[in-house]
C-alpha cells in the first residue's frame, strides 16, 4: 500500500489552497481536525465541563514579556485601541471557572509572536480547559482526554492513519498506558547529568530543557513521559510554586516531536499573584482585574493547553508542524484566503 505523505504544498503559497483541494493528505488532516473537534465535545459533555464563548483579543496577555515566558505577544491596533491577539485564554478559563463548577473548555486559535518553524506555528489551534482542583487533578483529566480522543479516533479513523503513518502501535500504547510516567525536572538535571547540551542555564538562574534534551527524555521513557515541577521563575508568574518556593506546580506532556500539553496549577489568591508579578518583573497593573477576582472570588483552579496541530502530528507519526494547516498563516506575510 502507498502511503499518504504530506507534499510541502504551503512552501507555494498563491496556489496552496486550490491545490490542497485534490491533495489526500489534506483530506486525512480535515477529518482529523473534525474528530478531534467532535470527541472533545463529547469528552467534556460526558464530564459536566462546559465550554465558554470568549473574545479573541484580550488586554492581559497570559504569557507576557517577563521571567519564565516562552512567547512572543502579538500586539494590534484595533480601531485606535492597543490589544492583543491571545496566546492563550486560560485566564477567561480561570473566570469561567467562577460560573460553572466542574470547570470550562474551548479549542481556538492562539497567536504567537514568533516566526514558524518545523516544531512552532505562529498561529495553531488550542485545546484549553480549566477545572476547580490541583494539578494531579488536571493531569489524570489531560490522560483520560487523550486516551478518549486516541480510542475513538481509531474506532473511526484506523484505516486512514495506517496509510498515513504505517502503523497504530504507538496510538494503542497510549491508551494501554495505566498512567503516563512522571519525572520532576530536578530528577531530569540528574539523569541528563547537567549536560548544557540537554539543560540550558538562563542568566537569571533558572534552567530549561533544551530540544535535544526532550527527546533524550522521549527515549528514555518509551514515548511519553510527563516532566514536572520546573524552576519556578522558568514558567510564567500565574502557575502556583511548591511549598518550598523553588518549583512550579507544572508540568509538560512529552511526545512526539517534544512538548504537546503543558499545564499547572494556579495561585489561589490575589496576594500570590501579587508576589509572583513582582518576582517575575511583571507590571501589577495590568493585571488587576486579576488579582482582583481572586480576592473576592478565591478558587484552587487547574489547567492545560494542548496543541492541536502538535497532536496531529504524533498521530500520523509526521515530523513538520507546517504540514499541519489547512490554510497557512505566517509571520509577516498576508496568505490568501
Amino acid at each position: 500500500m502507498e502511503r499518504i505523505k504530506p507534499t510541502g504544498s504551503w512552501k507555494k503559497l498563491d496556489d496552496h489552497f486550490l491545490r490542497a483541494i485534490s491533495d489526500p493528505w489534506y483530506k486525512c488532516l480535515v477529518n482529523l481536525e473534525n474528530l478531534i473537534s467532535e470527541y472533545t465535545f463529547l469528552f467534556y459533555m460526558k464530564k459536566g465541563i462546559k465550554t465558554m464563548h470568549l473574545p479573541i483579543t484580550t488586554g492581559s496577555i497570559s504569557s507576557p514579556m517577563g521571567l519564565g515566558s516562552d512567547s512572543l505577544p502579538v500586539k494590534i491596533n484595533l480601531s485606535g485601541c492597543d490589544t492583543y491577539l491571545a496566546d492563550s485564554m486560560q485566564f477567561a478559563l480561570e473566570y469561567g471557572c467562577r460560573f460553572f463548577e466542574n470547570g470550562t473548555w474551548y479549542i481556538m486559535p492562539s497567536f504567537r509572536g514568533e516566526g514558524e518553524d518545523a516544531r512552532h506555528l505562529s498561529q495553531f489551534y488550542h485545546s484549553e480547559a480549566e477545572i476547580p482542583g490541583t494539578l494531579d487533578d488536571v493531569i489524570k483529566l489531560i490522560e483520560e482526554y487523550l486516551k478518549f480522543l486516541c480510542e475513538n479516533i481509531l474506532k473511526e479513523y484506523k484505516d486512514e492513519i495506517i496509510e498515513i503513518a504505517g502503523t497504530t502501535e504507538h496510538i494503542e500504547k497510549l491508551i494501554n498506558l495505566k498512567e503516563i510516567p512522571r519525572i520532576t525536572f530536578e530528577e531530569a538535571v540528574k539523569m541528563l547529568n547537567d549536560d548544557p547540551k540537554y539543560i540550558e542555564h538562563s542568566e537569571y538562574g533558572f534552567r530549561n530543557i533544551t530540544r535535544i534534551g526532550e527527546t533524550v527524555l522521549l527515549k528514555k521513557f518509551g514515548g511519553f513521559v510527563w516532566l514536572t515541577n520546573f524552576d519556578k521563575m522558568a514558567v510564567p508568574f500565574y502557575q502556583a510554586q511548591t511549598e518550598d518556593k523553588k518549583y512550579a506546580k507544572n508540568a509538560d506532556l512529552l511526545m512526539g516531536i517534544g512538548e504537546t500539553v503543558g499545564c499547572g496549577e494556579r495561585h489561589e489568591t490575589g496576594n500570590e499573584v501579587k508576589k509572583a508579578l513582582k518576582d517575575h518583573n511583571v507590571d501589577e497593573n495590568e493585571y488587576k482585574w486579576y488579582i482582583q477576582m481572586k480576592d473576592k472570588f478565591p478558587l484552587k483552579t487547574s489547567g492545560f493547553g494542548m496543541g492541536i496541530e502538535r497532536f496531529i502530528l504524533w498521530l500520523t507519526k509526521q515530523n513538520d508542524i507546517r504540514d499541519c494547516q489547512l490554510l497557512p498563516r505566517f509571520l509577516g506575510k498576508n496568505v490568501i484566503p
